[in-house]
């Protein structure tokens, strides 16, 4: 068999519940290998082909093989014939050590050209940077390799039940966007492409900051009137960050933007909105967050905040929402700050 005939090869790292969805999506048409953390996990999708803490009740391809040995990982890539794909299904917390792991383990071996995609959506909350731009800082210099990020409206929990989904991979290179095309374009999931990295994140991460508040507003009962305004007001808010760090306003109003938004704004399996729904309903963050529930909007939403004063970008939402979580505002006198803010023209000429 030619090289160019072999099955691409993909190794995602992180075998959460969208690392596994999306490695589930891959093993279909790729070879691949998904990286778990902890031993018991490996052997469960490797043994059972399941993963039941994170996707319960949901099979998971024969052929999709787990390993908890990173250097593992690195090897299946390494000694693909062609081009080879690494999906990073780390959150953002988990950005920097699993970059600079990879950027340890890909200087010291030979390897194929390598195309590394990221899926995590937020801002780190200590130095303020894009998921771009710890990838750039850890492996930015390595030769033979390409970055990008992977985004759009969706859940993991469907796309591992193999219902439809699409998703848009950002990179400047051409190469990256075939990568992921081979891996997961096809059958139940279509990918778009572009080369606007930076809306393409930002989309992302004030997304789940803007479920929260739609989570807040339905928790209160404020109708679907409100939830509306809240997600029209939460996209311009998006897009106005966005231009000011350089994205396209097209980008925002496509699926990694307003289709995200929609989503998580909306749906019954939104972390985000849940976060929102219990504050808007009466409970404390803290008692929220003891009883296990995660959701990126909290972690952040003043980092974006913090962003968007440094550019001079007014973000009204995110500033009430931060409010909200962290000061101690009631859900309701944050309805009547933003209500009580000056009127203006929607469509301002330019968001710059």
């Amino acid at each position: 068999m030619s090289a160019d005939s072999l099955p691409a090869r993909v190794a995602v790292l992180g075998a959460g519940s969208w690392g596994t969805a999306l490695a589930s999506l891959s093993a279909e048409q790729a070879d691949t290998l998904i990286w778990a953390r902890r031993d018991e996990v490996a052997a469960e999708i490797n043994q059972q082909h399941t993963n039941a803490r994170y996707l319960p009740d949901i099979p998971l391809p024969a052929a999709l093989r787990a390993s908890s040995d990173f250097d593992a990982a690195l090897e299946h890539i390494c000694t693909a014939h062609s081009d080879a794909l690494i999906i990073l299904g780390v959150p953002v917390a988990g950005m920097t050590e699993t970059c600079r792991k990879l950027a340890q383990g890909l200087s010291g071996r030979a390897h194929p050209p390598v195309h590394i995609i990221w899926t995590c959506k937020g801002v780190q909350p200590d130095t303020g940077r894009l998921p771009h731009e710890v990838a750039e800082a850890e492996l930015g210099g390595l030769p033979g390799v390409s970055l990008g990020v992977l985004s759009g409206p969706s859940f993991a929990l469907e796309v591992a039940k193999g219902l439809p989904v699409a998703l848009t991979v950002a990179s400047p290179q051409p190469a990256a966007h075939d990568s992921v095309l081979d891996a997961l374009h096809g059958k139940a999931c279509r990918v778009y492409t572009s080369t606007d990295v930076i809306g393409v994140e930002v989309g992302g991460a004030l997304k789940n900051v803007m479920a929260i508040a739609c989570g807040i507003s339905d928790g209160l009962g404020l109708g679907s009137n409100a939830r509306a305004a809240l997600i029209t007001r939460g996209l311009a808010e998006i897009q106005r960050l966005a231009c000011a760090m350089g994205g396209q306003a097209e980008t925002v109003q496509g699926l990694t933007g307003l289709g995200d938004l929609v989503l998580t704004a909306t749906g019954p399996l939104s972390r985000n909105r849940q976060v929102g729904l219990a504050i808007g309903e009466g409970r404390k963050l803290d008692d929220i967050l003891a009883g296990g529930m995660t959701a990126e909007g909290v972690r952040c939403a003043r980092a974006a905040l913090a962003l968007g004063e440094r550019l001079g970008v007014e973000l009204p939402i995110t500033a009430v929402v931060c409010r909200v979580l962290f000061e101690d505002l009631a859900p309701a006198e944050a309805v009547a700050t933003l209500l009580a803010r000056d009127s203006r023209a929607e469509s301002p000429n330019s968001y710059r």
